[in-house]
């Protein structure tokens, strides 16, 4: 008897092996979750600058202070939303703990609860956050940037060229944005801006989230279809784009301005907004950024980040005032995707400044991201 239930135990335990041996012989694409769109070479790839493309390597974490140094998708349609494609609905980003998203570092790999990949607590092998797409090629700028409600006149931006600003925020289009009627903005003025040696950060102030905060911005709310919604604003940010002389492989960033990003629902909207834009955006041949405040815009996409949502920005710029301006160190994005070249900090806002005897309010940011290709 006891011989007999050896061999039964042998005879199990071969069929166990057998049967792992089979299991990770599989292709990959035999776990997917049934239903969800998978990966594969499409027209999105080859419309893409940034796609097929390998990541940056991250920089050291090394401050950019005052006194120093300064991805393919599945073929979709764009203007179908492939979350209801699928059947399915996105995860509550804004509710999910931090122990179960854990922290990743910028390339790729798990990290542990200090950050640092392979620290006790990390989660073995490859983490889930999608690697971004490679910027391929961008024209780049890295130094000091003002924005502004509306574009200076060009003699204006050729006294303010004694200043230590080197860039421009643009508030080219949307909706949205505050100073609507921009009559010395066009094609000529951004000819202009280039010949005197600045480099411009195109920004587009489209539908704002349904939980905005500023109460100036309410009547501007993303509307019961956010994904389609997402994709028109998208493609009228490519126009106005062009129609000022923003080349494709140019940024063009998109301000969602602060937002109760946990409250569920709203952030499933604004979620589903900015991809559907960003994928907008990306077909169209253009580098997808996202501006909003480090606490609640910036926090929300690095949850989506690390919960495998696709479809994102590929450059953040992140608000955050009364501190010191550094890009390495933003604790909203520490460990993110989202590591060199591709961070703005706004570290002051409605601060006025002096220069070549003309004032002018503005925001001041510390940039090392891509600026615009302007022909």
């Amino acid at each position: 008897m006891h011989r007999t239930r050896r061999r039964h135990r042998r005879q199990l335990v071969v069929g166990l092996v057998l049967l792992l041996m089979a299991l990770t012989a599989l292709p990959a694409s035999a776990w997917a979750e049934p239903g969800l769109p998978q990966p594969s070479p499409t027209p999105d790839a080859q419309l893409d600058p940034l796609a097929g493309l390998p990541q940056l390597s991250p920089t050291p974490d090394a401050d950019l202070d005052a006194d120093a140094d300064l991805d393919a998708d599945a073929d979709l349609d764009a203007d179908a939303d492939p979350d209801l494609l699928a059947g399915i609905t996105l995860p509550d980003l804004a509710t999910i703990p931090g122990s179960v998203l854990g922290d990743f570092a910028p390339d790729g790999r798990a990290s542990g609860p200090a950050g640092d990949p392979g620290a006790p607590g990390a989660v073995g092998g490859t983490s889930s956050v999608p690697r971004l797409p490679a910027l391929s090629d961008p024209r780049m700028f890295r130094g000091r940037a003002f924005d502004t409600c509306m574009a200076p006149s060009l003699d204006t931006m050729r006294r303010w060229r004694s200043s230590k600003y080197g860039a421009v925020g643009v508030y080219f289009g949307g909706r949205g944005r505050a100073c609507r009627r921009q009559p010395r903005l066009g094609h000529s003025w951004m000819k202009g801006v280039e010949r005197l040696g600045w480099r411009v950060l195109p920004v587009y102030v489209g539908s704002q989230s349904p939980c905005v905060v500023a109460g100036a911005k309410k009547a501007y709310r993303i509307g019961r279809h956010p994904w389609s919604q997402g994709v028109r604003e998208g493609r009228d940010a490519v126009r106005r784009a062009r129609a000022v002389g923003i080349r494709p492989g140019s940024p063009l960033y998109l301000d969602m301005e602060a937002y109760n990003y946990r409250q569920k629902k709203c952030a499933r909207t604004t979620l589903r907004f900015v991809r559907g834009w960003d994928r907008q955006v990306r077909r169209k041949g253009y580098v997808p950024g996202f501006y909003s405040s480090a606490d609640s815009g910036v926090a929300h996409m690095r949850d989506a980040a690390r919960a495998g949502v696709r479809d994102l920005p590929s450059v953040i710029w992140f608000a955050r005032w009364h501190t010191r301006p550094r890009l390495a160190r933003e604790p909203a994005l520490r460990g993110s995707a989202w590591s060199s070249r591709r961070r703005i900090h706004q570290y002051a806002g409605n601060v006025k400044e002096r220069h070549g005897g003309r004032t002018l309010v503005i925001d001041r940011n510390l940039v090392h991201a891509p600026v615009a290709r302007i022909r």
